[in-house]
């Protein structure tokens, strides 16, 4: 699976709030062959909106994985 890039971001959002007006639209006059299209494009742009989220909240969180600093090194080689 690609990754999306979180520079499209407001492109994402802006595609998504486009086939929600667009299914509203399509409800309104009876197109039910195209609501369904419009669905599964929606669906996929919610999931690429998803990834990113799950990919940004990844990278802002610290993992501490029980490594001494180099400081606590140093510290511990002047011990007596």
């Amino acid at each position: 699976m690609l990754r999306p890039d979180p520079a499209q971001r407001p492109q994402l959002i802006e595609i998504r709030d486009n086939l929600t007006d667009r299914i509203v639209e399509a409800e309104c006059e009876g197109r039910l062959g195209e609501i369904e299209g419009l669905k599964v494009s929606l669906a996929a742009a919610d999931a690429e909106l998803a990834q990113l989220d799950a990919q940004s909240a990844r990278v802002q969180r610290a993992i501490d994985l029980g490594m001494p600093s180099f400081r606590d090194i140093a510290a511990r080689s002047t011990e007596p």
